[in-house]
């Protein structure tokens, strides 16, 4: 079946005739659920339809009050097999609607085709292509070896901490025998498709300077600015040693790489009181490549030498760096996704992703993912003003994903 040119009974089409999957994409978009307060009750109430309209089994799992994991899931003719669990946050980053050209939550849809949104790449359009293809594959009368669940899980945006992260711990996650995850990537501007086969630790530092007060009128000797200058000094010439290392070697990606950005600052009461503290905050990532242990040594050395005094504190140190084997003939799973991906004539970019996925949680458990959203041809938006998806990419995708999953659901091992 062509889902760029579809053959569809007249009562399926909108008045518009826009595809019913492109419908049912829009109308996900227009649920509110910015983070900080994500509209997690309606966002629920229309999964609990879509699961309905699949003939999945529902269920809701609240592992923190107030913050719903949905679960659908289709039973497999063999269920003792190790299962395929398709997720997707349902939670999307907070928007400034004066820098776009259109409403965030309006799915609105230009005369190119281009659906703006907040979410629309990131990924809200994954979650509802899997549920586009599975309703295809089930029309089509087709049978799964395996059990296919979706999760839609929330909080991913703010580090999943409540969300994935304890899921994973529940016998709920357990029961379900997963064997096998897909999970977000995100767009490639040119004819290829990225895949991610594992992702960059994330280390939040925040750094701690305390110094003489005095007068801003003074000399003051050991201030608190002058210890802050020496820190974001060694700080931000790291950044430049790594940023360098990507510019010189043409085969390295971002995720190849380590990133450092001062984040945040604090302190200080008035322009003219030099104050007893200044604080700042750093956002690191760090490949898999990278020994964590020599980078804390020379996060340590760096504060040592500005002051005894100077101290440090992690917010976030993720220590995870398992990776999902990508090669061919060395894992099952990788080869049955790389065949589909072949079958539907899509050239892979195999990377490290270079932000933090809720696949980290997965794959902390020795559990195979791949980061993979099927978008080419399409600028990377992702947090970004005037986020969009093109229909015919959007639609291309629940194409190749009618292929991707009976291969990984019937994979036999």
């Amino acid at each position: 079946m062509s889902y760029l040119t579809p053959s569809l009974p007249e009562s399926d089409i909108t008045m518009e005739g826009e595809h019913p999957a492109v419908t049912n994409f829009r109308n996900y978009i227009r649920i509110n659920t910015v983070q900080p307060r994500p509209d997690y009750a309606s966002c629920t109430k229309f999964l609990k339809k879509q699961a309905e309209d699949l003939g999945a089994d529902f269920q809701v799992v609240e592992c923190v009050s107030g913050k719903p994991i949905v679960l659908m899931s289709l039973q497999g003719e063999d269920p003792s097999l190790p299962s395929l669990l398709l997720n997707s946050h349902t939670d999307v980053v907070p928007v400034y609607p004066e820098y776009w050209k259109y409403d965030p939550f309006s799915a609105y849809k230009d005369e190119k085709g281009d659906i703006y949104g907040r979410g629309t790449q990131d990924m809200k359009c994954v979650g509802i292509q899997y549920l586009e293809a599975l309703k295809c594959l089930k029309k089509e009368g087709l049978k799964l070896l395996r059990n296919v669940h979706l999760s839609f899980v929330p909080d991913e945006e703010i580090g999943g901490v409540d969300g994935m992260a304890q899921f994973v711990k529940t016998e709920v996650f357990k029961k379900l025998k997963v064997g096998f995850a897909l999970d977000e990537g995100y767009a490639n501007p040119t004819e290829k498709f990225t895949v991610f086969y594992g992702e960059r630790a994330p280390w939040w530092v925040f750094v701690r300077c305390p110094g003489q007060p005095g007068h801003g009128s003074q000399f003051i000797s050991n201030s608190a600015g002058e210890k802050l200058r020496k820190v974001i000094n060694s700080f931000l010439n790291f950044r430049d040693q790594e940023q360098q290392k990507l510019k010189e070697h043409q085969d390295l990606h971002l995720g190849d790489v380590i990133t450092l950005n001062l984040t945040m600052l604090q302190g200080g009461v008035q322009f003219n009181v030099v104050p007893p503290e200044l604080s700042v905050g750093f956002d690191i990532r760090i490949p898999p490549t990278q020994d964590l242990g020599k980078l804390e040594e020379m996060i340590k050395k760096w504060i040592k030498e500005v002051g005894e005094d100077v101290t440090y504190e992690f917010q976030k140190k993720d220590m995870c760096q398992k990776l999902t084997v990508a090669e061919d003939g060395k894992n099952p799973w990788w080869d049955a996704f790389s065949q589909a991906c072949k079958v539907e004539d899509i050239q892979l970019e195999k990377q490290i992703f270079p932000a933090s996925t809720d696949s980290r949680f997965i794959r902390e458990l020795d559990i195979p993912a791949l980061g993979f959203s099927p978008m080419n041809r399409t600028p990377i938006l992702l947090h970004d003003h005037n986020e969009f998806l093109n229909e015919k990419i959007f639609l291309r995708g629940i194409e190749i994903y009618t292929t991707i999953i009976p291969a990984l659901a019937n994979m036999k091992m």
